[in-house]
């Protein structure tokens, strides 16, 4: 069969942006969540875990609909966003990233957490009696001593934002060359048979998943 590589690269690049971005969005979060929730109790604390663990427990779909709601033309944010840009945020790329996010989240963020509270608390304490403050303490203490949980919290962002259907389809739609990417151009061409097509995505999605784990394995 004649393969238009132009149109069978669109979704590869997308969902390698989609990955790039939801990855350096998440660990961000995620981090700053998790540092400040690691080895603390307060009022509260378990009502806040369970909200941002809740994504993991439930279907994509529903997480899909919820944003579906949410972002929608008829909701605040939708109709905010619609006066600014004149544009909506469904069925853009940028849709599949906030969908990627919040799916990528509580994993990304249980990752990061279990990291910081794997650091030896002595040894902070033990800088700060030193006089380092806290940027110094995270930076020359805690991140060093976290290092290799942080960088499997990063690849867990990046390959759950490259893997992402569910939510995704629900809120970017599966429009060719605009919101298609790779697990979405899967399901398509293997509803209409096409597999020859389907398992060069399939192929092409392992092998970039492979060189992220070969690289974090190595620098980690």
């Amino acid at each position: 069969m004649d393969i238009n590589w132009t149109d069978f690269m669109a979704p590869v690049w997308l969902s390698i942006k989609i990955a790039v971005i939801t990855s350096l969005v998440v660990f961000i979060l995620a981090a700053a969540i998790a540092k400040a929730m690691a080895n603390r109790k307060f009022p509260g604390h378990s009502l806040i875990e369970t909200v941002l663990l809740l994504p993991l427990v439930l279907p994509p779909t529903v997480v899909g609909f919820v944003l579906l709601v949410v972002l929608g033309r008829r909701s605040w944010l939708g109709e905010w966003y619609e006066n600014l840009t004149g544009g909506t945020i469904l069925f853009t790329w940028g849709s599949a990233v906030i969908a990627s996010v919040v799916v990528a989240f509580p994993l990304v963020y249980r990752t990061l957490k279990a990291g910081f509270e794997g650091v030896d608390r002595d040894l902070e304490d033990a800088a700060r009696a030193q006089g380092a403050g806290e940027f110094q303490v995270l930076r020359y203490v805690t991140l060093p001593l976290a290092i290799r949980t942080l960088a499997a919290g990063y690849v867990l962002g990046f390959a759950r934002g490259l893997g992402e259907f569910g939510a995704t389809i629900m809120v970017a739609g599966n429009i060719p060359n605009r919101t298609q990417t790779i697990p979405t151009a899967i399901y398509v061409a293997v509803d209409g048979g096409d597999m020859t097509l389907a398992w060069l995505w399939v192929i092409s999605i392992i092998v970039i998943s492979a060189i992220m784990l070969m690289f974090v394995n190595r620098y980690s």
